[in-house]
């Protein structure tokens, strides 16, 4: 592996057990008036919404409150910046799941800018570049997935006919801090706690077999990926399990360091496929990601191996300088994945394979099928998936088989 990388800036981290009750000293620090973003009510059901209040106003901090459910739209973020555009918000603070801290992330980013924000988003929008000009951002994880606290997109979604999953993106956009309180997943159910679990754990494997991987992010995840071996994530979503503070922490940590990684070293066929199937279909991202991380992880393991076999010295091809490269990277590729393998199973990469189609099979992670996709979606799904940081270009035929084997 090449000693040469960039490494993209991290928010400024407090992590640990009770460190939400610093919030309100922070938010201070950047003015006087913010904006909340929630999602749902399980903020107000656990309580924590009360105290966030007391320990803002315990600062005289004046704030306003925007709650949504599902993906963030553009027609609740433009909504959003329309209500706040003369406000003088000084900060947002956005508490909650993966959608949530992206909503937060977009409304500040688009205050400072105005107009839509679909005009900014890659691939649907006008191509306008935005200044990354933006409202003082604290990102607050609920839940333990998506890494969204220590990246710089936000991911805005309109999901249906003509449906899409867009990135607005900017380096200025990282979260200026993220306070990462494993106390705060305590309230998360089994079944969200199981798809978060199985986003973060992809987010790590596939940076870690990234094609831009680097010394740096493979030092990372390696480190989260520690804290995944002895079943932590089905100990943690069991009832026994649920209340384990040292439990959800590690969680926590791997869902942060997911972020910091896949923010520098991309993501691959799993991320490809599922950001096309979230665009079409009511299918929660974590979920897209568990259900497909075992069946893509075969796939890629296959791959890589019929590379070598093809590109093996005995044969013409091989002579080539490109397709030894190849094999040398295939090579790499599979030695990454024995390391996993020996962490996480204590073993060679079958048993890694059999780990993670265990964790799918106990955890009861739904199958594409439960969310309304048929066969005779495939074709549209797989034109639409990229795998551009996969470790091995697999061809439109192997992520369908990838999809069928999880309909």
């Amino acid at each position: 592996m090449s000693m040469t990388f960039n490494f993209a800036r991290a928010p400024y981290i407090h992590f640990g057990a009770g460190k939400f009750g610093a919030i309100g000293k922070i938010a201070g620090k950047f003015g006087k008036r913010a904006v909340i973003i929630t999602g749902g009510n399980s903020l107000a059901e656990s309580g924590k919404m009360d105290v966030l209040v007391k320990l803002l106003e315990s600062e005289s901090i004046t704030h306003y409150h925007v709650g949504f459910t599902g993906e963030p739209s553009p027609a609740i973020v433009d909504g959003a910046v329309s209500r706040f555009a003369d406000k003088g918000i000084d900060v947002i603070i956005a508490i909650g799941g993966g959608s949530v801290l992206d909503c937060g992330k977009a409304i500040s980013a688009m205050l400072r800018v105005g107009g839509p924000v679909t005009d900014y988003l890659e691939g649907v929008g006008t191509g306008a570049a935005h200044s990354g000009v933006k409202v003082p951002f604290i990102a607050v994880p609920t839940t333990a997935g998506t890494g969204s606290e220590a990246t710089k997109n936000a991911v805005i979604s309109h999901v249906g006919p003509g449906g899409f999953k867009k990135s607005l993106r900017h380096d200025n956009f990282v979260p200026d801090v993220a306070i990462v309180d494993p106390e705060l997943t305590l309230s998360c159910p089994p079944s969200v706690t199981a798809a978060c679990g199985l986003d973060a754990f992809t987010q790590l494997l596939e940076s870690y077999v990234s094609t831009k991987a680097s010394p740096m992010t493979d030092a990372l995840a390696l480190g989260a990926l520690e804290g995944m071996k002895d079943d932590t994530l089905l100990a943690v979503c069991t009832a026994d399990g649920a209340s384990d503070v040292g439990l959800r922490e590690k969680l926590a940590y791997a869902s942060l360091i997911s972020g910091i990684t896949l923010a520098n070293a991309g993501l691959g066929v799993v991320h490809g496929i599922a950001s096309v199937v979230g665009a079409y279909f009511p299918i929660p991202h974590g979920v897209a990601c568990g259900t497909l991380i075992g069946a893509a992880t075969r796939m890629n393991v296959k791959a890589l191996k019929a590379a070598i076999i093809d590109g093996s010295p005995k044969t013409p091809e091989a002579r080539d300088a490109q397709k030894a490269k190849e094999v040398q990277k295939a090579r790499e590729a599979l030695d990454k994945f024995a390391h996993c393998a020996a962490i996480l199973a204590g073993g060679v990469i079958d048993d890694l394979l059999d780990l993670i189609d265990w964790w799918i099979y106990t955890l009861e992670v739904p199958r594409l099928g439960h969310y309304g996709i048929t066969q005779s979606h495939l074709d549209m799904i797989t034109s639409e998936s990229g795998n551009k940081e996969n470790p091995v270009k697999l061809t439109k035929d192997e992520i369908r088989e990838v999809l069928l084997a999880r309909l």
